[in-house]
Protein backbone atom coordinates (compact mmCIF):
# COMPACT_ATOMS: atom_id res chain seq x y z
CA UNK A 1 0.00 0.00 0.00
CA UNK A 2 1.43 3.40 -0.94
CA UNK A 3 1.60 6.07 1.76
CA UNK A 4 -1.17 8.63 1.64
CA UNK A 5 -1.66 11.90 3.50
CA UNK A 6 -4.91 11.61 5.44
CA UNK A 7 -6.67 14.22 7.57
CA UNK A 8 -9.32 13.46 10.17
CA UNK A 9 -11.69 16.25 11.19
CA UNK A 10 -14.07 16.11 14.12
CA UNK A 11 -16.66 18.74 13.26
CA UNK A 12 -17.15 21.47 15.88
CA UNK A 13 -20.23 22.05 18.02
CA UNK A 14 -22.69 24.68 16.72
CA UNK A 15 -22.71 26.74 19.94
CA UNK A 16 -21.36 26.95 23.46
CA UNK A 17 -22.94 25.32 26.50
CA UNK A 18 -22.04 24.72 30.13
CA UNK A 19 -19.34 22.13 29.35
CA UNK A 20 -17.84 23.69 26.21
CA UNK A 21 -15.13 24.82 28.62
CA UNK A 22 -13.96 21.20 28.87
CA UNK A 23 -13.62 19.87 25.31
CA UNK A 24 -13.30 16.09 25.09
CA UNK A 25 -11.86 14.32 22.05
CA UNK A 26 -14.06 11.41 21.02
CA UNK A 27 -11.85 8.32 21.07
CA UNK A 28 -13.06 7.10 17.66
CA UNK A 29 -11.37 9.87 15.69
CA UNK A 30 -8.02 9.41 17.45
CA UNK A 31 -8.17 5.60 17.32
CA UNK A 32 -8.92 5.50 13.58
CA UNK A 33 -6.13 8.04 12.96
CA UNK A 34 -3.76 5.76 14.88
CA UNK A 35 -4.85 2.65 12.96
CA UNK A 36 -4.14 4.34 9.62
CA UNK A 37 -0.83 5.74 10.89
CA UNK A 38 0.19 2.17 11.79
CA UNK A 39 -0.74 1.15 8.22
CA UNK A 40 2.00 3.52 7.03
CA UNK A 41 0.03 6.67 6.18
CA UNK A 42 0.82 10.27 7.15
CA UNK A 43 -2.04 11.23 9.42
CA UNK A 44 -3.20 14.25 11.41
CA UNK A 45 -6.42 14.71 13.40
CA UNK A 46 -8.17 18.06 13.77
CA UNK A 47 -10.75 18.48 16.54
CA UNK A 48 -12.52 21.79 15.97
CA UNK A 49 -13.72 22.08 19.58
CA UNK A 50 -10.05 22.07 20.65
CA UNK A 51 -8.48 24.32 18.01
CA UNK A 52 -8.86 25.64 14.47
CA UNK A 53 -7.67 23.17 11.80
CA UNK A 54 -4.50 23.59 9.75
CA UNK A 55 -6.12 24.03 6.34
CA UNK A 56 -2.79 23.95 4.53
CA UNK A 57 -2.26 20.35 5.67
CA UNK A 58 -5.90 19.36 5.14
CA UNK A 59 -6.09 20.77 1.61
CA UNK A 60 -2.91 18.92 0.66
CA UNK A 61 -4.39 15.60 1.83
CA UNK A 62 -5.18 12.65 -0.44
CA UNK A 63 -8.28 11.84 1.65
CA UNK A 64 -10.19 13.57 4.43
CA UNK A 65 -12.26 11.65 6.99
CA UNK A 66 -14.94 13.67 8.79
CA UNK A 67 -16.60 12.45 12.01
CA UNK A 68 -19.92 13.95 13.02
CA UNK A 69 -22.75 13.72 15.53
CA UNK A 70 -26.24 14.94 14.61
CA UNK A 71 -25.67 18.40 16.15
CA UNK A 72 -22.44 18.89 14.15
CA UNK A 73 -23.74 17.45 10.85
CA UNK A 74 -24.39 20.82 9.16
CA UNK A 75 -20.85 21.91 10.00
CA UNK A 76 -19.54 18.58 8.69
CA UNK A 77 -21.43 19.01 5.42
CA UNK A 78 -20.04 22.53 5.04
CA UNK A 79 -16.48 21.21 5.54
CA UNK A 80 -17.14 18.48 3.00
CA UNK A 81 -18.38 20.94 0.36
CA UNK A 82 -15.19 23.00 0.77
CA UNK A 83 -13.02 19.90 0.29
CA UNK A 84 -15.03 18.45 -2.60
CA UNK A 85 -14.69 21.78 -4.42
CA UNK A 86 -10.93 21.17 -4.34
CA UNK A 87 -11.33 17.62 -5.64
CA UNK A 88 -10.40 15.93 -2.35
CA UNK A 89 -12.30 12.67 -1.65
CA UNK A 90 -14.29 12.76 1.62
CA UNK A 91 -15.19 9.82 3.87
CA UNK A 92 -17.77 10.42 6.61
CA UNK A 93 -18.46 8.45 9.77
CA UNK A 94 -19.96 8.82 13.23
CA UNK A 95 -23.46 8.54 14.66
CA UNK A 96 -25.29 10.82 12.22
CA UNK A 97 -23.98 9.39 8.92
CA UNK A 98 -24.52 5.87 10.33
CA UNK A 99 -28.25 6.53 10.59
CA UNK A 100 -28.59 9.02 7.70
CA UNK A 101 -26.15 7.62 5.10
CA UNK A 102 -28.07 8.83 2.03
CA UNK A 103 -28.20 12.38 3.39
CA UNK A 104 -24.46 12.27 4.17
CA UNK A 105 -23.69 10.90 0.69
CA UNK A 106 -25.03 14.11 -0.83
CA UNK A 107 -21.81 15.65 0.54
CA UNK A 108 -19.33 12.77 0.97
CA UNK A 109 -17.96 10.08 -1.35
CA UNK A 110 -18.26 7.29 1.21
CA UNK A 111 -19.98 6.69 4.54
CA UNK A 112 -18.54 4.30 7.10
CA UNK A 113 -21.46 3.05 9.21
CA UNK A 114 -21.06 1.88 12.81
CA UNK A 115 -17.69 0.73 14.11
CA UNK A 116 -15.06 1.75 11.56
CA UNK A 117 -12.00 -0.02 12.99
CA UNK A 118 -11.89 -2.58 10.15
CA UNK A 119 -14.12 -0.87 7.56
CA UNK A 120 -11.95 2.25 7.11
CA UNK A 121 -8.60 0.43 6.59
CA UNK A 122 -10.30 -1.90 4.09
CA UNK A 123 -11.71 1.12 2.22
CA UNK A 124 -8.27 2.79 2.11
CA UNK A 125 -6.77 -0.43 0.75
CA UNK A 126 -9.54 -0.66 -1.87
CA UNK A 127 -8.97 2.95 -2.99
CA UNK A 128 -5.21 2.36 -3.14
CA UNK A 129 -4.94 -0.98 -4.92
CA UNK A 130 -8.49 -2.16 -5.69
CA UNK A 131 -8.48 -4.91 -3.07
CA UNK A 132 -10.79 -5.79 -1.43
CA UNK A 133 -13.54 -5.04 -3.97
CA UNK A 134 -15.69 -2.13 -2.79
CA UNK A 135 -18.93 -4.14 -2.83
CA UNK A 136 -17.43 -6.62 -0.33
CA UNK A 137 -16.56 -4.02 2.35
CA UNK A 138 -19.11 -4.46 5.13
CA UNK A 139 -20.47 -1.34 6.84
CA UNK A 140 -19.84 0.89 3.80
CA UNK A 141 -22.29 3.11 1.88
CA UNK A 142 -21.52 4.87 -1.40
CA UNK A 143 -23.00 5.99 -4.74
CA UNK A 144 -22.12 4.90 -8.24
CA UNK A 145 -21.47 7.28 -11.15
CA UNK A 146 -25.21 7.33 -11.93
CA UNK A 147 -25.99 8.47 -8.40
CA UNK A 148 -27.52 5.18 -7.23
CA UNK A 149 -27.05 4.44 -3.50
CA UNK A 150 -25.39 1.24 -2.34
CA UNK A 151 -25.44 0.11 1.29
CA UNK A 152 -23.21 -2.90 1.84
CA UNK A 153 -24.34 -5.27 4.64
CA UNK A 154 -23.65 -4.13 8.21
CA UNK A 155 -20.35 -5.19 9.71
CA UNK A 156 -20.57 -7.36 12.80
CA UNK A 157 -19.47 -5.76 16.07
CA UNK A 158 -15.88 -6.33 17.16
CA UNK A 159 -15.24 -9.22 19.55
CA UNK A 160 -13.53 -8.58 22.88
CA UNK A 161 -10.22 -10.04 21.71
CA UNK A 162 -10.40 -7.73 18.67
CA UNK A 163 -10.87 -4.71 20.95
CA UNK A 164 -7.71 -5.82 22.79
CA UNK A 165 -5.79 -5.98 19.50
CA UNK A 166 -6.52 -2.33 18.62
CA UNK A 167 -3.63 0.13 19.13
CA UNK A 168 -3.48 2.60 22.01
CA UNK A 169 -4.95 5.85 20.58
CA UNK A 170 -2.10 8.27 19.81
CA UNK A 171 -3.25 11.71 20.94
CA UNK A 172 -0.03 13.27 19.62
CA UNK A 173 -1.71 13.02 16.19
CA UNK A 174 -4.26 15.61 17.34
CA UNK A 175 -3.43 19.14 16.15
CA UNK A 176 -2.61 21.45 19.09
CA UNK A 177 -3.18 18.69 21.65
CA UNK A 178 -2.10 19.73 25.15
CA UNK A 179 -1.16 17.23 27.89
CA UNK A 180 -3.38 19.17 30.34
CA UNK A 181 -6.60 18.47 28.40
CA UNK A 182 -9.13 15.82 29.42
CA UNK A 183 -7.73 12.50 28.16
CA UNK A 184 -10.38 10.10 26.84
CA UNK A 185 -9.98 6.38 27.55
CA UNK A 186 -12.40 3.72 26.32
CA UNK A 187 -12.46 0.35 28.10
CA UNK A 188 -15.71 -1.10 26.73
CA UNK A 189 -18.41 -0.75 24.10
CA UNK A 190 -22.14 -1.42 24.13
CA UNK A 191 -25.03 -1.10 26.61
CA UNK A 192 -27.85 -3.56 27.42
CA UNK A 193 -30.23 -0.80 28.52
CA UNK A 194 -32.61 0.64 25.97
CA UNK A 195 -33.38 4.26 26.94
CA UNK A 196 -35.77 5.57 24.29
CA UNK A 197 -33.73 8.69 23.48
CA UNK A 198 -30.29 7.02 23.27
CA UNK A 199 -28.57 5.91 20.05
CA UNK A 200 -25.67 4.05 21.69
CA UNK A 201 -27.11 0.54 21.40
CA UNK A 202 -27.98 1.13 17.75
CA UNK A 203 -24.26 1.66 16.99
CA UNK A 204 -22.44 -0.41 19.59
CA UNK A 205 -25.00 -3.11 20.34
CA UNK A 206 -26.89 -4.34 23.40
CA UNK A 207 -24.08 -6.50 24.74
CA UNK A 208 -21.20 -5.10 26.76
CA UNK A 209 -17.81 -5.90 25.23
CA UNK A 210 -14.89 -5.29 27.56
CA UNK A 211 -11.19 -4.87 26.95
CA UNK A 212 -9.04 -7.01 29.24
CA UNK A 213 -7.54 -5.36 32.35
CA UNK A 214 -4.08 -5.93 30.83
CA UNK A 215 -5.03 -4.03 27.69
CA UNK A 216 -6.50 -1.12 29.70
CA UNK A 217 -3.45 -1.08 32.00
CA UNK A 218 -1.15 -0.75 28.98
CA UNK A 219 -3.17 2.24 27.79
CA UNK A 220 -3.26 3.88 31.23
CA UNK A 221 0.52 3.52 31.58
CA UNK A 222 0.90 5.21 28.20
CA UNK A 223 -1.52 7.98 29.26
CA UNK A 224 0.38 8.65 32.50
CA UNK A 225 3.63 8.99 30.50
CA UNK A 226 2.26 11.63 28.09
CA UNK A 227 -0.49 13.52 29.94
CA UNK A 228 -1.04 15.28 33.25
CA UNK A 229 -4.71 15.92 32.49
CA UNK A 230 -7.72 14.24 34.10
CA UNK A 231 -8.58 10.93 32.51
CA UNK A 232 -12.18 10.51 31.34
CA UNK A 233 -13.40 6.94 30.94
CA UNK A 234 -15.82 7.48 28.08
CA UNK A 235 -17.56 4.09 28.39
CA UNK A 236 -21.33 4.47 28.48
CA UNK A 237 -21.22 2.65 31.82
CA UNK A 238 -17.76 2.22 33.35
CA UNK A 239 -19.05 -0.08 36.11
CA UNK A 240 -21.29 -2.22 33.91
CA UNK A 241 -19.62 -5.44 35.05
CA UNK A 242 -18.78 -4.82 38.68
CA UNK A 243 -16.34 -7.70 39.11
CA UNK A 244 -14.43 -6.65 36.01
CA UNK A 245 -14.43 -3.01 37.23
CA UNK A 246 -13.08 -4.08 40.63
CA UNK A 247 -10.32 -6.10 38.99
CA UNK A 248 -9.30 -3.09 36.89
CA UNK A 249 -9.43 -0.71 39.88
CA UNK A 250 -7.25 -3.07 41.96
CA UNK A 251 -4.69 -3.12 39.14
CA UNK A 252 -4.76 0.70 38.93
CA UNK A 253 -4.14 0.94 42.70
CA UNK A 254 -1.35 -1.68 42.62
CA UNK A 255 0.39 0.14 39.73
CA UNK A 256 -0.18 3.57 41.36
CA UNK A 257 -2.18 4.80 38.35
CA UNK A 258 -4.42 6.81 40.64
CA UNK A 259 -4.29 10.38 39.35
CA UNK A 260 -7.70 12.09 38.99
CA UNK A 261 -10.22 10.41 36.69
CA UNK A 262 -13.90 10.67 35.90
CA UNK A 263 -16.33 8.14 34.47
CA UNK A 264 -19.91 7.64 33.36
CA UNK A 265 -21.83 5.24 35.61
CA UNK A 266 -25.40 4.31 36.47
CA UNK A 267 -26.96 4.76 39.92
CA UNK A 268 -26.60 1.02 40.61
CA UNK A 269 -22.79 1.41 41.01
CA UNK A 270 -23.48 3.02 44.39
CA UNK A 271 -25.15 -0.10 45.78
CA UNK A 272 -21.80 -1.95 46.02
CA UNK A 273 -19.70 -0.67 48.99
CA UNK A 274 -16.54 -2.50 47.85
CA UNK A 275 -16.79 -0.98 44.36
CA UNK A 276 -17.26 2.51 45.83
CA UNK A 277 -14.22 2.12 48.11
CA UNK A 278 -12.06 0.91 45.21
CA UNK A 279 -13.24 3.79 42.98
CA UNK A 280 -12.30 6.31 45.67
CA UNK A 281 -8.94 4.63 46.38
CA UNK A 282 -8.14 4.49 42.64
CA UNK A 283 -8.54 8.27 42.25
CA UNK A 284 -12.14 8.73 41.04
CA UNK A 285 -12.80 12.48 41.22
CA UNK A 286 -16.24 12.73 39.60
CA UNK A 287 -18.95 10.42 38.31
CA UNK A 288 -21.23 11.49 35.46
CA UNK A 289 -24.66 9.98 36.05
CA UNK A 290 -27.69 10.09 33.78
CA UNK A 291 -30.32 10.62 36.48
CA UNK A 292 -32.59 11.82 33.64
CA UNK A 293 -35.59 12.81 35.79
CA UNK A 294 -37.02 13.37 39.26
CA UNK A 295 -40.45 12.47 37.88
CA UNK A 296 -41.13 8.73 38.48
CA UNK A 297 -43.53 8.68 35.51
CA UNK A 298 -40.82 10.07 33.24
CA UNK A 299 -38.25 7.51 34.41
CA UNK A 300 -40.73 4.80 33.37
CA UNK A 301 -41.47 6.61 30.10
CA UNK A 302 -37.74 6.76 29.28
CA UNK A 303 -37.40 3.04 30.09
CA UNK A 304 -34.59 4.06 32.46
CA UNK A 305 -34.86 1.05 34.79
CA UNK A 306 -34.14 3.14 37.91
CA UNK A 307 -36.27 4.83 40.60
CA UNK A 308 -36.11 8.13 42.45
CA UNK A 309 -35.02 6.18 45.55
CA UNK A 310 -32.10 4.73 43.54
CA UNK A 311 -31.05 8.26 42.56
CA UNK A 312 -31.19 9.63 46.13
CA UNK A 313 -29.32 6.61 47.52
CA UNK A 314 -26.57 6.85 44.88
CA UNK A 315 -25.97 10.56 45.57
CA UNK A 316 -25.60 9.90 49.29
CA UNK A 317 -23.24 6.93 48.73
CA UNK A 318 -20.94 8.74 46.28
CA UNK A 319 -20.80 11.82 48.52
CA UNK A 320 -19.91 9.60 51.52
CA UNK A 321 -16.85 8.46 49.52
CA UNK A 322 -15.87 12.06 48.59
CA UNK A 323 -16.65 11.41 44.92
CA UNK A 324 -18.16 14.42 43.13
CA UNK A 325 -21.34 14.07 41.10
CA UNK A 326 -22.22 15.54 37.72
CA UNK A 327 -25.95 14.89 37.30
CA UNK A 328 -27.58 14.88 33.88
CA UNK A 329 -31.33 15.46 33.54
CA UNK A 330 -33.47 15.29 30.40
CA UNK A 331 -36.65 17.40 30.38
CA UNK A 332 -39.55 17.24 27.94
CA UNK A 333 -41.12 13.77 28.11
CA UNK A 334 -44.85 13.50 27.55
CA UNK A 335 -45.14 13.12 31.35
CA UNK A 336 -43.26 16.39 32.09
CA UNK A 337 -44.96 19.70 32.78
CA UNK A 338 -43.12 22.98 33.36
CA UNK A 339 -43.16 22.46 37.13
CA UNK A 340 -40.82 19.46 36.80
CA UNK A 341 -37.98 21.88 35.93
CA UNK A 342 -38.34 23.70 39.26
CA UNK A 343 -38.60 20.37 41.10
CA UNK A 344 -35.43 19.14 39.37
CA UNK A 345 -33.39 22.16 40.45
CA UNK A 346 -34.76 22.01 44.00
CA UNK A 347 -33.83 18.31 44.09
CA UNK A 348 -30.29 18.91 42.78
CA UNK A 349 -29.62 21.71 45.29
CA UNK A 350 -31.21 19.88 48.23
CA UNK A 351 -29.22 16.68 47.54
CA UNK A 352 -25.91 18.49 47.06
CA UNK A 353 -25.19 17.49 43.46
CA UNK A 354 -21.96 19.28 42.47
CA UNK A 355 -22.74 20.15 38.84
CA UNK A 356 -25.69 19.49 36.56
CA UNK A 357 -26.71 19.56 32.94
CA UNK A 358 -30.37 20.22 32.28
CA UNK A 359 -31.07 19.13 28.73
CA UNK A 360 -34.09 19.37 26.47
CA UNK A 361 -35.20 15.93 25.30
CA UNK A 362 -33.80 15.55 21.78
CA UNK A 363 -35.04 12.92 19.29
CA UNK A 364 -31.81 11.83 17.55
CA UNK A 365 -31.90 9.85 14.28
CA UNK A 366 -31.46 6.16 15.03
CA UNK A 367 -33.50 6.23 18.26
CA UNK A 368 -37.06 4.95 18.90
CA UNK A 369 -37.93 8.49 20.02
CA UNK A 370 -36.96 9.99 16.63
CA UNK A 371 -39.06 7.44 14.75
CA UNK A 372 -42.04 8.08 17.01
CA UNK A 373 -41.79 11.89 16.76
CA UNK A 374 -41.34 11.80 13.00
CA UNK A 375 -44.27 9.47 12.42
CA UNK A 376 -46.56 11.52 14.68
CA UNK A 377 -45.55 14.78 12.96
CA UNK A 378 -44.20 16.34 16.17
CA UNK A 379 -40.72 17.23 14.87
CA UNK A 380 -40.51 20.99 14.33
CA UNK A 381 -37.66 20.90 11.77
CA UNK A 382 -34.50 19.06 10.79
CA UNK A 383 -32.01 21.86 11.37
CA UNK A 384 -29.51 19.41 12.85
CA UNK A 385 -27.43 22.18 14.47
CA UNK A 386 -30.33 22.63 16.92
CA UNK A 387 -30.33 18.92 17.86
CA UNK A 388 -27.83 19.65 20.64
CA UNK A 389 -30.03 19.09 23.75
CA UNK A 390 -30.14 22.86 24.34
CA UNK A 391 -32.93 23.63 21.84
CA UNK A 392 -36.46 22.24 21.69
CA UNK A 393 -36.89 20.54 18.30
CA UNK A 394 -40.26 18.83 18.81
CA UNK A 395 -43.69 19.66 20.24
CA UNK A 396 -43.85 18.53 23.91
CA UNK A 397 -47.18 17.26 25.25
CA UNK A 398 -47.57 19.45 28.36
CA UNK A 399 -45.78 22.71 27.45
CA UNK A 400 -44.78 24.64 24.35
CA UNK A 401 -41.41 24.05 22.68
CA UNK A 402 -40.37 27.62 23.51
CA UNK A 403 -41.26 27.10 27.19
CA UNK A 404 -39.21 23.90 27.26
CA UNK A 405 -36.15 25.65 25.87
CA UNK A 406 -36.34 28.85 27.93
CA UNK A 407 -37.36 27.29 31.26
CA UNK A 408 -34.65 24.62 30.96
CA UNK A 409 -32.07 27.38 30.49
CA UNK A 410 -33.53 29.38 33.38
CA UNK A 411 -33.35 26.26 35.53
CA UNK A 412 -29.62 25.97 34.80
CA UNK A 413 -29.27 29.64 35.71
CA UNK A 414 -31.05 29.00 39.02
CA UNK A 415 -28.66 26.14 39.84
CA UNK A 416 -25.50 28.07 38.91
CA UNK A 417 -26.55 30.97 41.13
CA UNK A 418 -24.46 33.63 42.84
CA UNK A 419 -25.03 31.62 46.02
CA UNK A 420 -23.44 28.56 44.32
CA UNK A 421 -20.46 30.64 43.12
CA UNK A 422 -19.88 32.42 46.46
CA UNK A 423 -20.26 29.18 48.46
CA UNK A 424 -17.43 27.59 46.46
CA UNK A 425 -15.32 30.76 46.58
CA UNK A 426 -15.64 30.80 50.38
CA UNK A 427 -14.18 27.25 50.43
CA UNK A 428 -11.43 28.40 48.00
CA UNK A 429 -12.81 25.83 45.59
CA UNK A 430 -11.91 27.76 42.44
CA UNK A 431 -12.73 24.86 40.10
CA UNK A 432 -16.43 24.77 40.98
CA UNK A 433 -16.65 28.54 41.46
CA UNK A 434 -15.30 28.84 37.90
CA UNK A 435 -17.81 26.30 36.55
CA UNK A 436 -20.61 28.21 38.29
CA UNK A 437 -19.52 31.55 36.85
CA UNK A 438 -19.09 30.10 33.36
CA UNK A 439 -22.47 28.37 33.61
CA UNK A 440 -24.22 31.55 34.75
CA UNK A 441 -22.70 33.77 32.04
CA UNK A 442 -23.34 31.16 29.30
CA UNK A 443 -27.00 30.81 30.30
CA UNK A 444 -27.52 34.60 30.50
CA UNK A 445 -25.87 35.12 27.12
CA UNK A 446 -28.06 32.43 25.52
CA UNK A 447 -31.26 33.82 27.05
CA UNK A 448 -30.40 37.33 25.80
CA UNK A 449 -29.84 35.93 22.29
CA UNK A 450 -33.22 34.12 22.37
CA UNK A 451 -35.00 37.28 23.51
CA UNK A 452 -33.33 39.36 20.77
CA UNK A 453 -34.30 36.74 18.20
CA UNK A 454 -37.94 36.69 19.48
CA UNK A 455 -38.15 40.49 19.31
CA UNK A 456 -36.78 40.66 15.76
Amino acid sequence: MSMKRISFIEAGAPGSHIFSKFPVARVGTVLLSTILKEKGHEVKAFIEDISSPDWKFIESSDFVCISTLTSTAIRAYSLSKRLKAKGIPVIMGGAHPTFMPEEALQYADFVVRGEGDFTLPELMSCLDCGSPAIETIQGLSYRDSAGKFFHNPDRRLLKEEELDSLPVPDFSLVHNWKPSLLYSVSTSRGCPFACRFCSVIHIFGKKYRFKSSGSVLKELMHVSSVSNGTRFFVDDNFTANRERSKELLRVMIAEKLTSDWTAQVRTDAASDPELLRLMADAGCHTVHIGFESVNPGTLRHYNKKQTLEDIVGSIRAFRDHSIHIHGMFVIGADTDDVDVIKRTIDFAVHNGIDTIQLMALTPLPGTPLFKEMKESGRLLHSDWSKYDAHHAVFRPALMSAKTLQIETLKGMGRFYSWEYILKHLAKLDLHYAGIGLYGKTTVNKTLRRIRRHSAA
